[in-house]
């Protein structure tokens, strides 16, 4: 994150004695890039290194499923029985070397905590809300937040509700694009939000208690189960540039233009070979002869993925509310036979989606085949009837945003 936060108590200056009730903190620098990157620092109660037992590794498994053909993907997801918790809820969709993309709709209470020591992850909450409590103290989120969680954060999900989660995983850091942010790391007037846009932890607890607690730790490819004898949030104050975060996908500010303005206007995060976009209801091209819907275009070098949040999706073959589509590389995608005719004179927009774009091409798991519509590929070889008659952009908003 770009600016500084502090939570608790904490010392004068760094690496300085600080007692509680007499008792010298263990101080801890948790840093990015060595020594070079951002860091925050959080004085504990006990040594964090201290282990009871170094339990089970479990490898991660993932099955891959390799299409026959080459052709764009269509996934319903919405129906997917929900099941586990937080964390092995999440059911893996599609990867490569730099993202991971999984749908979790947890049900069970996490009752250990969870700490990704090799990536970063953003957890998009589709629906349902809650407290994710962590190392850095209580984390309040609610549908539509995008929940930010810097690697080595140690965590647990409290939900309230029924819950709906899109998880992305990177073992690349994921941060707020630097076009939007000035050398101080201040985000600009162009940009799409602002600092007030982003929420840290609202409130530390320190636990006191002791007894034995189950941590999991992601790391080699696998989770590696630990059990101390005191609860992991002992922080008693810390401050700095690296904790949790989130940030509404209903407070992010459309860039919208004369004519019809790129994908990147939409960006919100950026990763490593990989970007996340927010496509939200807006007002459409104002240009007289624009025509308020995307062109056709390759992905020669990139793969689009899309999560279909809210929105009148129903006259889109297909389309629903939960549905993910695939556009893989070197194939031209773009809107259905007919739509671009009848957008003209649509003034905006009112659905929701989030969209990822790889450098590298995603590979499919075999969670992903039991969700597959074959028949998706071949929705642009006939208009269906709904774009002929459909008027306005509440009756068929099929096509005004990126590619439906």
């Amino acid at each position: 994150m770009s600016h500084y936060v502090s939570l608790g108590r904490l010392p004068r200056k760094r690496h300085v004695q600080f007692r509680e009730n007499g008792t010298l903190l263990t101080e801890e620098v948790m840093g990015l890039e060595g020594f070079s990157g951002n860091e925050s620092i959080l004085y504990h109660l006990h040594s964090p290194c201290r282990v009871k037992d170094v339990a089970a590794f479990e490898p991660i498994g993932r099955e891959e499923w390799v299409p026959d053909g080459h052709a764009h993907r269509h996934l319903r997801t919405h129906d997917v029985p929900p099941g586990g918790d937080a964390i092995s809820g999440r059911r893996l969709l599609m990867w490569n070397d730099d993202v991971e993309i999984a749908l979790c709709r947890p049900t069970e209470p996490m009752d250990f905590f969870y700490r990704n020591g090799e990536g970063d992850e953003v957890v998009f909450v589709h629906e349902g809300s809650g407290t994710l409590e962590t190392i850095f103290g209580d984390l309040p989120y609610r549908e539509g937040d995008y929940v930010v969680i810097p690697r080595g954060t140690t965590y647990r999900f409290a939900p309230e509700g029924g819950q709906r989660h899109l998880v992305f995983t990177s073992p690349g850091l994921i941060e707020i694009p630097r076009r939007y942010r000035n050398e101080y790391g201040q985000l600009l007037e162009h940009a799409p939000y602002y600092q007030r846009d982003v929420h840290p932890p609202s409130e530390l607890r320190t636990h006191t208690d002791r007894g034995e607690h189950v941590v999991k730790l992601r790391i080699k490819d696998g989770f590696q189960t630990y059990v101390v004898d005191y609860h992991p949030f002992d922080v008693v104050g810390w401050d700095g540039y690296v904790y949790p975060w989130t940030f509404s996908i209903h407070d992010f500010e459309p860039i919208t233009g004369r004519i019809h303005m790129p994908p990147p206007s939409h960006q919100t995060f950026q990763g490593r070979n990989f970007v996340i976009c927010s496509f939200c209801p807006r007002k459409l091209d104002f240009d007289p002869e624009a025509i308020p819907i995307p062109y056709h275009h390759s992905n020669l070098s990139s793969e689009e993925m899309i999560y279909y949040v809210d929105g009148s999706f129903s006259s889109r073959k297909g389309i629903e509310i939960g549905s993910v589509t695939l556009h893989p590389s070197g194939i031209p995608h773009g809107p259905q036979p007919g739509l671009a005719e009848k957008s003209i004179g649509m003034t905006e927009t009112h659905e929701l989606a989030v969209m990822c774009d790889t450098f590298h091409p995603l590979r499919l798991t075999a969670f992903a085949r039991e969700l597959d519509d074959p028949g998706y590929a071949y929705s642009w070889y006939e208009a269906p009837e709904a774009a002929k008659t459909a008027k306005t952009a509440d009756e068929d908003p099929a096509g005004v945003t990126s590619h439906f």
